[in-house]
């Protein structure tokens, strides 16, 4: 009874008051029962990470302050929203009710200054909200380059929400035919992963999409010479303008100041009403970059994830390291690294010390119709002390590349393309420091294709025998070494 009546004089006491103001005098009243108020700026994958292990590992309080969005969603599922194959509400891994039932409070606002020593945020709303730990999540941006236009309308990126809805604002409904199709042709600057998920975004709406690439093939700063031309002729196949060692100049304004050309640097002029720029990301830490926080490129954090202020920590794509983990880059900004640092920072605010480990390098992503794996090290371009194996299937849509030190043979990184590969696996075998001619005999377990798809193992070692002179003998498929029991 004495907890019903508090609630409804509390309710009629706070009514009208602004979110953050409520939230400051809700904690106020729960804060003496805790150890620290904590405080995550970001709801990407890794603030929300941090906050659920957080949960799991105690009591504090905790609140994820975000201005994009009421609730955590998977950022990679915006393209699947734009081309109808799923509702933006399917996209939220957790019901709405997750976070009040687990004490995680929301606040949909934007953190415009921090004050370290008085331990405090000043609201875009005007409110303030005090933490004792600081966990900065602030996400990646994309980059802009100073290019004349670049902030006309109907100019671009891809990443956040408020970047879907302004595409469906730039763009027409799908199936629009006649006078209601306002946009016959984009134009997209940027060979990466994100300008593969825009062009195939705007080809559903048959929006015609032109390609400026840099590099003398897709991806170039990444993938192999042999890899950048299987995707070449795939966004071909897809009815993709790719214009190759072609960069924007300018982008020209009609009298409204919308898009409705670029000039090349190779001085043609493309016809569009839509640019998508698409040239990478970089930290989102522009408010941060005259405060007391060391930054460079992004925010500066040692192995714990820590800053150089007490209590302050940063995550995700906006973190900066400043002796990279093993075989790492300092700024990685992708998917699983975000949860991963989510993780280890619960753990280390939560008293239980622990590095950040990701171990070796993977990733996976898709061109269209063909799924990309790679694991470990395959640069671009040849190194020396290493040799490369590339074997493709006819059709020109599977791959895959194996790169092994020249001394001793052992496993540097796999590239697969249209095939797919157990990772623990191959995980294990680099770890293991397991050779290429191991890895080969062993194939068929790595394969993680669904049952009757075609395999293409056994094509595989007769090439590498061809080539290298070897005598790699195949063996049969077996789970005991998959499932890691031949211990």
């Amino acid at each position: 009874m004495l907890l019903v009546c508090y609630t409804l004089w509390y309710s009629k006491y706070t009514f009208g008051l602004s979110s953050t103001l409520r939230l400051e005098l809700d904690l106020q009243t729960r804060i003496s029962n805790f150890m620290q108020r904590i405080v995550i700026i970001g709801n990407g994958i890794s603030g929300v990470t941090a906050a659920r292990h957080l949960r799991k590992l105690g009591k504090d309080p905790i609140t994820i302050i975000s201005e994009e969005t009421p609730h955590f969603f998977s950022r990679t599922a915006l393209m699947y929203v734009y081309m109808g194959h799923m509702k933006f509400e399917h996209t939220k891994p957790y019901e709405d009710s997750f976070w009040v039932k687990n004490r995680i409070d929301l606040v949909q606002d934007r953190v415009e200054e921090i004050d370290y020593e008085k331990k405090s945020l000043t609201m875009k709303s005007g409110g303030q909200l005090s933490y004792d730990v600081l966990v900065l999540a602030l996400g990646s941006k994309p980059n802009k380059f100073g290019w004349p236009g670049q902030d006309l309308k109907g100019v671009q990126g891809l990443y956040s929400f408020q970047d879907l809805e302004l595409l469906e604002a730039n763009t027409h409904k799908p199936f629009a035919t006649g006078a209601s199709k306002k946009v016959h042709r984009a134009v997209i600057v940027g060979g990466g992963l994100i300008g593969v998920e825009l062009a195939e975004m705007l080809l559903t709406r048959g929006i015609e999409v032109t390609f400026l690439v840099r590099e003398n093939r897709f991806w170039g700063n990444v993938l192999p010479l042999e890899e950048g031309e299987m995707v070449r002729r795939h966004l071909i196949q897809h009815h993709v303008d790719l214009q190759l060692e072609t960069e924007l100049k300018e982008i020209l304004s009609d009298e409204n100041g919308r898009a409705k050309a670029v000039v090349t640097s190779k001085g043609e002029t493309i016809e569009c009403q839509v640019v998508g720029l698409t040239a990478g990301v970089s930290p989102n830490i522009e408010f941060l970059k005259e405060t007391a926080l060391e930054t460079q490129r992004g925010i500066m954090v040692n192995e714990y994830l820590e800053t150089n202020h007490p209590d302050v920590y940063a995550i995700g794509d906006c973190v900066q390291f400043s002796t990279p983990p093993p075989g790492r880059r300092a700024i990685e900004q992708v998917w699983y690294t975000g949860r991963m640092m989510g993780e280890v920072v619960a753990q280390n605010i939560s008293g239980k010390k622990q590095k950040y480990a990701p171990g070796f390098w993977f990733n996976s992503a898709k061109f269209f119709d063909i799924e990309y794996q790679t694991y470990g090290n395959v640069a671009a371009n040849p190194v020396e002390g290493e040799m490369n194996f590339y074997w493709e299937e006819k059709g020109g849509m599977i791959g895959v590349r194996l790169v092994f030190a020249a001394d001793n043979h052992k496993l540097i990184g796999i590239n697969t393309f249209g095939i797919r590969m157990r990772h623990e696996l191959i995980d294990r075998w680099l770890r293991e420091g397991q050779t290429v001619e191991y890895v080969l005999q062993h194939l068929r377990n790595a394969n993680f294709d669904p049952e009757f798809y075609r395999t293409f193992e056994a094509e595989i070692v007769k090439e590498f025998n061809s080539a290298m002179n070897a005598n790699v003998v195949l063996a049969k498929k077996s789970w005991k070494q998959i499932l890691n029991l031949t211990k």
